[in-house]
């Protein structure tokens, strides 16, 4: 069996639409953005990660940055195979002869379809894996906070991810009800470009936006500790001039208004959908927060306020799915009924 074992290469990947994870052997291996630079005139891949992050929005006309997975599936199906093939390289530098066996668990959002699932599997089979194995992220998470989802009790999880927001009610080692939306950490990027640029006629990048949603990044307008105004750098819209203006959390509270709300909407559609015993459950042990956009301050007593419910966030909300799809691959006997094979 230990011969064997040499041969064979064990992988968990959360492919995010901001950031890929990858554990072995219970260790994060590869944590890096999502993101492929590409030389247009040769067609070939000259950045991964945060390489190619570092080039985001300051290439030049024969570089151009992309990033795979939009809205949490693949939109661009060759530079996802590219990116999982260098991130897979990424675990042993220097080493291009993989072992002949890899098998891959990889988590995927709840309200994918069979075409976007296929993509996915795909992708990782031309990256090298001879097993492919797909498991919803709600229920990866689950299992990364160490809740033990074959029980008959009633568990709801939210993971605010980069493109999705997946909302599930767990019990019995299923999904019972979930609602998945395409809202989430890249609306929140994108809503801070669009106040900056509509409120304080100053246009900025989406690295410079995301830069401003982790400084000051707020769900409410009042906070018990309120971070420090953050000074923001980008081009005067009237004058053309770069300039810097300095901006509180309260402002970026008021920019992400209407993104939370429609999250909040859907928790509570989900919380009307899901059966009187589960709702019971639920009343009793509350909602688990993961993934990054749970790190938004003041988020968790938004939707406590909201749901009238006590709200928990993961230990390590960016890694809670990746920890529970490495989980489900050490123990992939025991987990086998919640992952799709391929």
């Amino acid at each position: 069996m230990g011969l064997f074992n040499l041969f064979k290469q064990e992988i968990a990947i959360d492919l995010g639409t901001a950031n890929t994870i990858i554990i072995q052997n219970d260790k994060v291996v590869v944590d890096e953005p999502s993101i492929v630079a590409i030389d247009i005139k040769t067609d070939k891949v000259i950045g991964i990660g945060k390489k190619a992050q570092q080039m985001h929005g300051k290439t030049h006309e024969t570089i151009k940055t992309v990033r795979p997975l939009k809205d949490g599936v693949i939109a661009d199906f060759k530079a996802a195979e590219a990116m999982i093939r260098g991130m897979i390289k990424m675990i042993k530098p220097g080493k291009s002869v993989f072992p002949p066996s890899m098998r891959m668990v990889i988590c995927i959002p709840s309200g994918i379809t069979e075409v976007e699932k296929r993509a996915v599997s795909d992708s990782a089979q031309h990256a090298g894996a001879k097993e492919v194995y797909l498991i919803y992220e709600p229920m990866a998470a689950a299992i990364g906070i160490g809740i033990d989802v074959e029980e008959p009790m009633g568990n709801m999880i939210i993971d605010i991810g980069g493109g999705t927001s997946e909302i599930a009610v767990i019990a019995l080692g299923g999904i019972v009800c979930d609602k998945s939306i395409r809202v989430a950490g890249d609306d929140f990027t994108a809503d801070i470009e669009e106040y900056m640029r509509r409120q304080h006629n100053i246009l900025i990048g989406e690295r410079s936006a995301e830069k401003i949603k982790i400084e000051v990044g707020a769900a409410l307008t009042e906070l018990e500790e309120p971070p420090e105004d953050y000074p923001v750098r980008g081009r005067d819209l009237m004058t053309g001039i770069p300039k810097e203006i300095l901006i509180s959390y309260k402002e970026i509270a008021q920019a992400l208004d209407k993104s939370i709300s429609k999250i909040e909407e859907a928790i509570l559609s989900a919380l009307e959908m899901t059966p009187p015993e589960l709702s019971a459950d639920i009343y009793k042990t509350g909602i688990y927060l993961a993934g990054g956009g749970s790190l938004l301050r003041g988020l968790d007593k938004r939707i406590s306020q909201r749901t009238q419910l006590p709200i928990h966030i993961a230990e390590d909300p960016l890694r809670a799915v990746v920890r529970g799809t490495g989980n489900a691959l050490k123990n992939i006997d025991k987990y086998q009924f919640l992952m799709k094979g391929l």
